[in-house]
């Protein structure tokens, strides 16, 4: 399949970053009157792949060939936090009218040691900005190694399926099961899923997004 591939440049607020590319993509060959938003980090945004072996292209592709006419914006940019999600969230809404929005945020949150409570907020936010606008969230679940001590890694677990319950959302509860244990699935930095383990990963999520369509 063919993709036009448009460039979305997001300026950073980290020192060490100017600016980060991801992609938006549309398939030539469908007229989709529906759009599906993504909005996520570098688990979201093929980082460290090309941009076909991503998750969410091969979602786009999934389906397309199911005969569902969606187009899907990737709006995940590596190395995001939830408050840098939530600050793009308006603008995208605004420009794409979607009518899903799966938001796969906090990752990067959690490996910054940053509260839970913000992370949170944030994602509550977002929660509200996507249903105000008539869109349907769907809260793709994170969790972050054991290493930053059990009360903190629980507490962030907690976080999506709590919000899923508060809001009556639908929930992918952990987008890398199956993948983050497995070293075969990951990249060398043992951070990024590869192209099989992106491929679980778009698994997890359809299952779910399926019931939607």
């Amino acid at each position: 399949m063919f993709f036009r591939f448009i460039s979305y440049t997001r300026i950073l607020v980290a020192p060490t970053i100017s600016a980060c590319i991801a992609f938006i993509f549309i398939p030539q060959n469908v007229l989709a009157e529906q759009t599906i938003i993504v909005i996520g980090d570098s688990l979201s945004s093929g980082y460290g792949l090309r941009i076909e072996s991503s998750w969410v292209t091969m979602l786009q592709e999934r389906m397309t060939a199911e005969g569902y006419g969606y187009e899907i914006i990737n709006a995940s940019v590596p190395g995001d936090t939830s408050s840098g999600g939530l600050a793009r969230l308006p603008a995208l809404l605004d420009s794409y009218s979607p009518v899903i929005v799966i938001i796969e945020l906090g990752g990067n949150d959690g490996l910054r040691g940053q509260s839970v409570e913000q992370l949170r907020e944030n994602l509550r936010a977002m929660l509200r900005l996507t249903e105000a606008q008539g869109a349907m969230p769907i809260l793709t679940g994170i969790q972050i190694p054991p290493n930053y001590g059990a009360l903190y890694t629980s507490q962030f677990a907690k976080t999506y399926p709590e919000l899923s319950e508060e809001f009556s959302v639908p929930l992918v509860e952990f987008l890398m099961k199956g993948v983050a244990l497995n070293s075969e699935l990951m990249q060398s930095d043992g951070i990024h899923p590869n192209e099989s383990g992106n491929r679980v990963m778009m698994e997890n999520v359809w299952t779910i997004l399926v019931n939607f369509l």
